[in-house]
């Protein structure tokens, strides 16, 4: 292997298998530095939870294969007695139920529509051909770890016009649908063939150049499909809000599956140069850049602030993390004792598959104690009702 460029890891915990990953990727000849944040776990080609500069490249299966995955938490002018009474969550569920679509492969009969339609779908033949499959999506959940849930905000501070205090708020989880994998398969194969001197344990990490033509339309590809991922929640969180008759009081969302055009610092180099900050499963934490860091169904997610860490490369877990392969939690954990916490918890959970149950994730708290030195975190969110693609429905994460 050559030799791997300069990164650093947080947590304590990380598997052997996401460690040797990240040094994988980092003995890239185009690869400038590197991060793993503390929900680090293995992935196709990068780690989950990893963070890759590269050098005027981009690393498809780097960015992830559900393209511009994302979060997005809205606060609802609702009073939070409606989360704590049998009807009140009946009136949500029926919401969540009406307004998205859960499963592989769903999609509305009567479409969503958003100004999103009306960009260039031509900027790849994948996007062009895909565009009335994705008209079909917008608004859909999809499966594996996407979920539509409401719950209580706690902030700790003032935020964007709201006082601290406790709000009934709204929290999605989902990415760019069948679209978004579709242009990840195409261009993964892509880069793979132009690549065929990478090793096999390399294979997955295959780049392509930006200045050539594959390289550009799958920049052009990815771009579309964040803000078609960003559509899909705006669609969600407008058509529930809606259905519910309610005001809208805070927007905040963030992209973490994706690659952008940013200055990084390279230990040993001096000034700032250019990069792609690939961030696989990482939150964009910035100086002062909000961003969404979510547990599992039955821990709390965390509105955070980004301290702008160097080292870190601007970035965040985007997550708990899993510990458990899906395979293994069908094998051997059991709804009885899930439904056991969820009820402790006083989360009520419309459906879900085993493999999403709170013990495959790690425990959210010691992850966020884990990056103090990244973010701060500025209010809590705890779920009251959750939704998940149902028991069976194979995963699109």
């Amino acid at each position: 292997m050559s030799q791997i460029v300069p990164y650093r890891q947080w947590g304590r915990d990380l598997d052997a298998q996401s460690v040797q990953q990240m040094e994988r990727a980092g003995a890239l000849p185009v690869a400038l530095a590197g991060a793993l944040m503390p929900d680090a776990h293995v992935g196709y080609g990068l780690p989950i939870g990893g963070v890759l500069a590269t050098d005027n490249a981009v690393i498809p299966y780097a960015v992830g294969v559900d393209i511009a995955c994302r979060m997005k938490l809205t606060v609802l002018d609702l009073p939070l007695d409606t989360l704590r009474h049998d009807r009140g969550k009946d009136r949500l569920g029926k919401a969540i139920s009406a307004e998205t679509r859960f499963g592989l492969g769903a999609s509305f009969k009567k479409r969503r529509n958003h100004p999103v339609l009306d960009r260039n779908w031509s900027v790849s033949p994948v996007t062009r051909k895909a565009k009335d499959k994705a008209w079909s999506q917008l608004g859909s959940s999809g499966s594996g770890n996407h979920f539509v849930e409401f719950g209580e905000l706690t902030l700790q501070e003032p935020l964007e016009g709201l006082e601290t205090g406790t709000y009934l708020a709204l929290l999605s989880h989902s990415g760019s649908r069948g679209t978004g994998a579709m242009v990840a398969s195409h261009y993964s194969k892509l880069a793979m063939s132009l690549r065929r001197e990478l090793p096999r344990d390399q294979r997955h990490l295959a780049w392509l150049d930006l200045d050539t033509e594959p390289g550009q339309e799958y920049w052009a590809a990815m771009e579309l499909m964040g803000h078609y991922a960003a559509a899909n929640h705006a669609c969600i969180h407008r058509h529930v809000a809606g259905h519910l008759g309610t005001e809208v009081l805070l927007d905040l969302e963030n992209h973490h599956n994706f690659a952008w055009k940013e200055k990084i610092s390279v230990p040993g180099r001096k000034p700032d140069r250019k990069a792609v900050v690939h961030r696989k499963g990482a939150t964009p934490a910035g100086p002062g850049v909000l961003g969404i860091i979510p547990g599992s169904m039955a821990s709390p997610a965390f509105v955070v602030r980004g301290k702008g860490s160097r080292s870190a490369m601007n970035s965040a877990a985007h997550g708990a993390g899993r510990v458990m392969s899906r395979k293994r939690a069908i094998r051997s954990l059991n709804w009885q004792d899930a439904n056991r916490l969820l009820r402790e918890r006083g989360v009520t959970l419309m459906s879900a598959g085993l493999d999403e149950v709170p013990f495959v994730y790690k425990n959210i708290e010691e992850v966020m104690a884990a990056q103090a030195d990244l973010v701060d975190v500025v209010a809590r969110f705890d779920p009251r009702l959750v939704k998940m693609a149902p028991h069976g429905e194979r995963p699109e994460d």
